[in-house]
């Protein structure tokens, strides 16, 4: 019987936290405006040529960045909230979605894609300084 509610539990709190990560929040709606569709940021990196082609693409790497960035911070607070209230998955599967070692080291591989977005930003712009 004490299994069964452990695995409930946690079955319970992992459809809770991936539920949460699926709703809109005020950063993720902030910056999604900023960004450009997957086909508009390939056709713009083909054909940029004017300093205001690369400002447009310096802004969608910033607004990735700091979704990015968001998401990190999310995923820390997550990891808190599994280190005050361990799931049997801690000690049974390390790393497994409902632990808090997964959540840190997604919040890692976030931090690291805001760092590239953000150089990629930077270069844009110089891209863009380098054309007046």
């Amino acid at each position: 019987m004490e299994r069964t509610a452990i695995n409930r539990r946690g079955f319970t709190v992992t459809a809770l936290v991936g539920g949460a990560l699926m709703l809109p929040n005020s950063s993720n709606a902030q910056t999604a405006g900023k960004t450009l569709s997957k086909k508009q940021l390939s056709e713009l990196v083909a054909t940029a040529k004017t300093a205001a082609d690369h400002r447009k693409l310096a802004e969608h790497y910033r607004a990735a960045a700091a979704k990015h960035e968001a998401e990190a911070k999310e995923h820390v607070e997550l990891a808190a909230k599994y280190r005050a209230n361990p799931t049997a998955s801690e000690s049974k599967r390390p790393g497994a979605p409902d632990t808090a070692s997964h959540c840190l080291t997604f919040a890692e591989h976030c931090r690291k894609q805001a760092a590239i977005m953000t150089e990629m930003a930077a270069m844009h712009e110089e891209m863009a300084k380098n054309m007046k």
